[in-house]
């Protein structure tokens, strides 16, 4: 041990800064956060030094996760809300996906401005998501917005886009596939290129139609990148927050999980620490299993994550 650590002991010295700021920002809080979900914690028991009040919370036990997974509307209707969640992140990376790969091998293409076209397609991505928001949300207005500018030219009756509807959850699932599409169109595209052009040129002498060489080339070659990024697309999205609450708000019918836990902690008469950490835990929870599944149903494929 004395070797290898007089051996290694420059890389262990570049690391541990790394690790001890993670170790402060995300192992602390999330151990924090774990504990606090088997309390009664909340705004009125916790302790502040300015009022000179000591904490009063205690130990609850499972108290906490047993209402939430109840499904009570007064914990957040738990599985309604999960399967919001769900539809709002398969939505989002399905069309983060479909939309990205199609752009990817038309810039995969040889063709004039080709530069200039890939640029312009990134800039979404550029843009700081609170501008984004903030812009979507005056295009979106009912009253006003450009959108419904364009309806009622055509003849068409606008919408409330962002009102107490279903249709808010398709503005915002709207919003952030123009948002994530870029990342998924410059990673697909990376894979694109790195697909040996033999491969295509050998199977169009064999006689295979261009979707043919879709289906048993390109894809295939991809699915490493893909692997990838669709994990991130699905881990990402579902914790989505800004883009949901800056441009709807506490909207039931855009409430997600990770927004619920937000509204939770930040927002009400009483602040229920307690309950957003339980929401917090089990949106990790959730994310895991996942992870797990996924990686298995990859390594099932030949593909290691």
């Amino acid at each position: 041990m004395r070797n290898f650590l007089a051996r290694y002991w420059f890389g262990y010295a570049m690391v541990l800064p790394v690790i001890a700021v993670l170790a402060l920002l995300v192992v602390l809080p999330l151990l924090q956060g774990v504990y606090f979900g088997f309390t009664d914690i909340n705004d009125t028991t916790i302790a502040n030094p300015v009022l000179d009040r000591e904490a009063r919370y205690s130990f609850v036990g499972w108290d906490n996760y047993l209402n939430v997974l109840s499904g009570s509307a007064a914990f957040g209707s738990f599985w309604s809300t999960l399967a919001r969640t769900a539809i709002w992140t398969f939505a989002c990376v399905a069309c983060h996906y479909g939309i990205g790969l199609g752009l990817a091998m038309l810039l995969n293409r040889r063709m004039r401005g080709r530069g200039l076209y890939r640029v312009l397609l990134i800039l979404p991505w550029a843009v700081p998501v609170f501008i984004s928001a903030f812009a979507w949300r005056y295009l979106l207005n009912a009253d006003y917005g450009l959108v419904n500018w364009v309806l009622e030219s055509l003849g068409l009756p606008g919408q409330i886009w962002l009102g107490q509807s279903d249709l808010a959850l398709v503005s915002v699932i709207a919003v952030n596939v123009w948002l994530g599409v870029p990342f998924m169109m410059v990673a697909l595209l990376g894979g694109l290129q790195a697909i040996p052009p033999d491969l295509h040129e050998a199977a169009e002498m064999d006689g295979a139609t261009p979707w043919q060489r879709f289906v048993h080339v390109t894809l295939p070659g991809l699915r490493p990148v893909s692997s990838s990024v669709v994990l991130l697309g699905v881990i990402w999205t579902f914790n989505m927050f800004p883009v949901i609450y800056l441009i709807t708000g506490n909207n039931p019918h855009t409430r997600i999980l990770v927004t619920y836990a937000f509204e939770r902690f930040f927002s009400g008469a009483t602040r229920d620490y307690a309950i957003a950490s339980t929401y917090g835990v089990l949106i990790l929870s959730v994310l895991l299993v996942f992870a797990a599944i996924y990686r298995r149903a990859m390594a099932r494929q030949g593909e290691e994550l």
